[in-house]
């Protein structure tokens, strides 16, 4: 089913005696649903662009990369820097902002601009008794009542189905530059906290193969400065770095293992990379300044049993996708079900 407006999905939800597997472009497969395919290609389009108002609304089906195209055109850019896995995952099509925020897709920008909730400024969707509801507006002030918004980002399609979106933008920079520190993992952690705690607004902030990378963006003057004195604070130098390559975690695509992707307090990454080792990890990327470990692991290693501390979620791999909830937490998550979706009808079982 690929609906062409928003009237005639809510009638194809309300009408429906079986669930749906909501599928954007198809592009980010994270977990199994059992369902009708239920398209929102057919509800795409631009509804509004106001560039000197740094605001984007557009219709859920949209390509990311026509929004990206538009955008690029304007000398401006989605803040969050939204990952492409279709390389590591396999999949084909085309990945559309709909599916960017139903996932809440964010890349190394994220310690600097936020993730995509955090950008995401309105949402329209669909719930599943067929009703049509609207959070947000088109500036951030609009927010009000329940922040719908920031609890349908990340919520994988289980809540309602997206309609359209609203983003604040920022400015394209002028001039990127990378610091490049030549260390081992142990020691990463401390230097990226460092770049952190610096003045020099560090927006990427990774380690991979023996090198902890700094990214600094903004004018050119001041970028040059920049990395010139994080070089020297950090004893690094400044090299080319393939951002596309580490948001995407091209390192692990087309290669045998499953790829799990494990979110920690920062300080704690090298000992958890350590302690995934021992569980079956045979390769740890770290992003985020340590936050986020990409792990290459044998086909049906269980990292989640002797994990002590953080989130550990499969995104290529046999097996549930999603940890078990806390107690608490499940019970939340139960009563929005229960609230949004009460016939159990929108990608059921994708979140565990």
């Amino acid at each position: 089913m690929t609906p062409a407006t928003e009237a005639e999905l809510a009638e194809i939800i309300a009408q429906a005696k079986t669930p749906f597997e909501i599928i954007g472009g198809g592009t980010r497969q994270i977990g199994r649903v059992e369902g009708t395919p239920l398209h929102t290609g057919g509800l795409s389009g631009i509804s509004l662009y106001e560039p000197e108002a740094l605001t984007l609304v557009a219709q859920a089906g949209t390509p990311l990369a026509e929004i990206e195209a538009l955008l690029a055109d304007n000398n401006q850019r989605l803040p969050f820097e939204p990952y492409d896995l279709r390389a590591l995952q396999g999949t084909t099509g085309t990945p559309t902002i709909g599916g960017v925020v139903a996932t809440n897709a964010s890349g190394p920008r994220r310690i600097s601009a936020g993730a995509c909730r955090d950008s995401l400024i309105g949402v329209r969707f669909v719930d599943g008794l067929g009703r049509i509801i609207k959070n947000g507006g088109r500036v951030m002030k609009n927010v009000t009542g329940y922040d719908l918004v920031k609890l349908l980002a990340g919520s994988h399609g289980t809540l309602g189905v997206l309609t359209e979106v609203s983003f604040k933008l920022l400015p394209a920079p002028q001039a990127t530059a990378t610091v490049l520190v030549g260390e081992g993992e142990a020691t990463s952690a401390t230097t990226m906290a460092k770049a952190m705690a610096s003045p020099y607004d560090v927006s990427g902030a990774a380690h991979a193969g023996g090198v902890t990378v700094l990214r600094v963006e903004g004018l050119e003057g001041s970028v040059r400065y920049r990395s010139e004195a994080l070089a020297t604070l950090l004893g690094g130098e400044s090299g080319p770095f393939d951002w596309e390559a580490q948001r995407d975690v091209q390192a692990f695509a087309g290669r045998v293992g499953d790829v799990w992707r494990v979110s920690v307090k920062p300080s704690d990454g090298p000992a958890t990379a350590e302690a995934l080792r021992k569980l079956g990890a045979e390769e740890v990327l770290f992003d985020w300044a340590g936050g986020l470990l990409w792990v290459l692991a044998e086909a049906g290693s269980d990292l989640r049993a002797g994990l002590t501390s953080g989130h550990a979620t499969l995104i290529r791999g046999e097996g549930q996708a999603f940890p078990p909830e806390p107690s608490p937490l499940a019970t939340l998550s139960a009563a929005l079900r229960q609230k949004f979706d009460p016939r159990g009808l929108l990608n059921p079982g994708r979140m565990g």
